[in-house]
Parts: C-alpha cells; sequence; structure tokens
C-alpha cells in the first residue's frame, strides 16, 4: 500500500506546483503560439508569433490574436526573447502553421527544421509554407485580430481533399530531403490589395536545403500530377463545335526504369487520370469523346513536362520517382542511388498519360 501511495503523492505535488519543477499555470495565463514565421535578418533571424483569437475569463470573452516578434542572432534566443513581450507566458507546443520567408528559405530551411525536430516544445507536425513577395512577419501580422491561423487551416483542409495545394508538414519535408535529397513545399503570396489575404504561389523547391525556385502555374500542375495529389482542376475545351468544361477528379503517376544491359536508358512515366464531364453544350458523341481524351492527354502530357524541365535542371527529384522505380529493380538500384541526381538530370524521359472520362 505504501509503495502506490508514494507515486501518487508525488503527481500530487507536481500538478499542485509543490516541487522544484517550474510553478503550474493556469490555462489563461499562457500566450499559446499557433502560428510562427521565420525571417532571415542581418545580425540573424527574426520570429514572429501569433496566438490566433482568444478566449479568456470566467465566461471566456473574446479576445483579439497576440502578435510578438523578436530578433537575435539564433531561433532559441529570439524565442526565449518573446517572453519578455507578454504578461502571460508565451508557450509554443502548439505551433502547427510554420512559415518561411523566402529570403531565408534561399540560404537554407534545415537550420530551421532541425530546431523544430530537437526543441522540447515545437515539432515537426506542423504544416509548412513558403511566403513569396513579402516576409513571413508581414504574412503572420496580416491575419489582424483573428490572425492567420484560420486561413491556413483552411488552405490545408483543402489541400488533403485536393481542391488546393498539396500541404505539406515541416517532418515530411525534412524527412524527403534526408531520403531524396529534395523537397517541395506549398508557397503563398499576398493577394495584392489591402485585404490581407495570403493566396496559393505555387510550390517553392528545396534542394540540398535551400530554395532552389518555384514552380507556378501549369509547371505547378505538373508537380502535383507527378506526386498524386491536389489533382482537382477544371479544364475548357473547344472541340468543333461543343465546348466541353472537364474536372479532374484524380491522378496517380508511376515511374519506371528501362535499362540495356546493366546501364540505365530511360525512365518511363505513366500518369493516369481520372476525368468528369462537368459542362457541355450537348451530349458528346463517340467521335468528340475520342478528341476530348485526345486533348485532355495532351495537355497534360505538357503539364508533366514542364514541371520535368524544371525539376530536372535543379536534378531535384523531389516527387521520388527515382525511389519509386527502384522498387522493381533493388540491386541495379544500389548503383544508382549515390549518383541519382545526375541521372535524373540527364536520362531520356518517356511520358505517357491515360484519360479515363466519366460522365
Amino acid at each position: 500500500m505504501k509503495k502506490r501511495l508514494i507515486p501518487l503523492l508525488a503527481a500530487c505535488l507536481l500538478l499542485t506546483g509543490c516541487s522544484s519543477l517550474p510553478t503550474a499555470r493556469e490555462m489563461g495565463d499562457m500566450a499559446l503560439m499557433r502560428t510562427m514565421g521565420i525571417d532571415t535578418v542581418p545580425d540573424g533571424v527574426r520570429v514572429t508569433g501569433s496566438t490566433g483569437p482568444r478566449a479568456r475569463g470566467l465566461e471566456a470573452e473574446g479576445e483579439p490574436s497576440l502578435v510578438l516578434t523578436a530578433e537575435r542572432p539564433s531561433l532559441s534566443g529570439a524565442c526565449l526573447a518573446m517572453q519578455g513581450q507578454s504578461d502571460s507566458f508565451v508557450f509554443f507546443g502548439y505551433v502547427d502553421q510554420l512559415l518561411i520567408g523566402e529570403e531565408l528559405a534561399s540560404e537554407g530551411v534545415s537550420p530551421v527544421l532541425d530546431y523544430f525536430a530537437q526543441d522540447v516544445e515545437l515539432g515537426l507536425g506542423a504544416q509548412l509554407w513558403l511566403v513569396r513577395g513579402t516576409t513571413a512577419q508581414e504574412a503572420v501580422s496580416s491575419g489582424g485580430d483573428e490572425g492567420i491561423d484560420q486561413r491556413l487551416e483552411t488552405l490545408q483542409h483543402d489541400g488533403k481533399m485536393g481542391i488546393a495545394s498539396i500541404s505539406r508538414t515541416a517532418g515530411e519535408t525534412y524527412v524527403d530531403l534526408m531520403e531524396l535529397g529534395s523537397a517541395f513545399v506549398p508557397a503563398l503570396s499576398p493577394a495584392g490589395n489591402e485585404t490581407g489575404v495570403l493566396l496559393e504561389s505555387g510550390y517553392g523547391i528545396i534542394k540540398d536545403g535551400a530554395l532552389a525556385g518555384f514552380l507556378d502555374g501549369e509547371a505547378a500542375k505538373g508537380l502535383e500530377l507527378l506526386a498524386g495529389g491536389g489533382a482537382a482542376d477544371i479544364l475548357d475545351i473547344e472541340l468543333a463545335d461543343n465546348k466541353v468544361s472537364a474536372k479532374i477528379t484524380s491522378a496517380h503517376t508511376q515511374s519506371a526504369f528501362e535499362f540495356q544491359g546493366d546501364t540505365l536508358s530511360a525512365l518511363k512515366l505513366t500518369c493516369e487520370v481520372e476525368v468528369r464531364v462537368t459542362e457541355y453544350q450537348r451530349r458528346l458523341s463517340d467521335e468528340e469523346r475520342n478528341a476530348l481524351q485526345g486533348e485532355l492527354e495532351r495537355r497534360e502530357r505538357e503539364r508533366l513536362g514542364l514541371a520535368l524541365e524544371r525539376l530536372r535542371a535543379w536534378r531535384a527529384d523531389c516527387a521520388g520517382l527515382g525511389v519509386g522505380a527502384a522498387m522493381a529493380h533493388p540491386a541495379k538500384w544500389q548503383t544508382l542511388q549515390a549518383d541519382w541526381p545526375d541521372w535524373f538530370a540527364k536520362v531520356p524521359v518517356e511520358i505517357r498519360v491515360r484519360v479515363t472520362i466519366q460522365e
């Protein structure tokens, strides 16, 4: 009985604050950061944190979002400096949205991801975004009293449903950089007006820890085809005398190696796309259906080609095409793996697109 009472009493002491550990705090005395933005500055880094709307008091009345900013030579120093800017204890354990400024990304994101992986409060589960056309500080502050976290959560959920950019966590990016040497991260930019709304702005490609460049427009759609996500899109096709709108509902790309002896001779890609006809002037004839299928396959093949052209120039196989093809040739992959970025840049690529149309 005595043995069981000792740990129970110890737990009670911890909960009541009667211990050598820091005094326990009520949730109302804490500023729970939800969004963090990180920029580079001449003397180090600038960290901007936002709580989003807060509830406080017995009746949980609403309070505006709290935004704090600090500049220090290191991330840990900037986060610590934010403690002195609020009457509440600033807690980073709830950060689930991480924004990195373009200038910092160009210098390298690895130190930021390393810090998130090692810090006791933060973690790699946060959604990761690159900010274009402005700083991460301005992006985090653009939400005003309501904060920006709700906007980011909406984009995140839409991405998982395939109707927005593919969402990526810091952990997914971290793993891809270690295993593939490159990764893609959704990018955001300001709307260009006074609304302060952040809009999707393609994808940033991280190669060897630093930003190689961005994919926009059709090239970004091609990356989504390669990665098998974010497929929802409307294509308007002009047939002979019938205007048709078709919605892409799913896409999946498989990769395969072709060898001549022991030498890699080609990387073959097969992209399966499902499409649903959403509008037309009249029901499609068999001839029009075939023409539509051919045009859709041409457009998707063009998108894939645009994405691959940029990725191959950067030697960045961020969609894991080599790893996917290696499953059928594990022994030969061992001879290719170390030099795969070079192979990816020079090996001929054959693209095949197959579209299935539903009405």
